[in-house]
């Protein structure tokens, strides 16, 4: 599976972070993808198999600021 990713990127993750969160900004993108948690601001770098298999949805950072902004 090959991954289109960009940074500021809105990834929805299939089990949320302890915090009770499950999506995720891209900030890194490499070999690894680094990420912060969008409600506790958590940063964690993940191999990209990895965030391949835990990935239920990428939402482009343009939707994501455009559905912000009409709430």
């Amino acid at each position: 599976m090959v991954l289109g990713l960009k940074i500021g990127d809105v990834l929805q993750m299939k089990k949320p972070h302890p915090c009770g969160e499950s999506l995720w900004t891209v900030t890194r993108l490499g070999a690894d993808i680094g990420m912060n948690c969008q409600k506790c601001d958590r940063y964690v770098l993940l191999a990209r198999s990895q965030v391949a298999r835990r990935l239920k949805q990428i939402m482009p950072s343009n939707e994501v600021s455009e559905g912000e902004a009409l709430s």
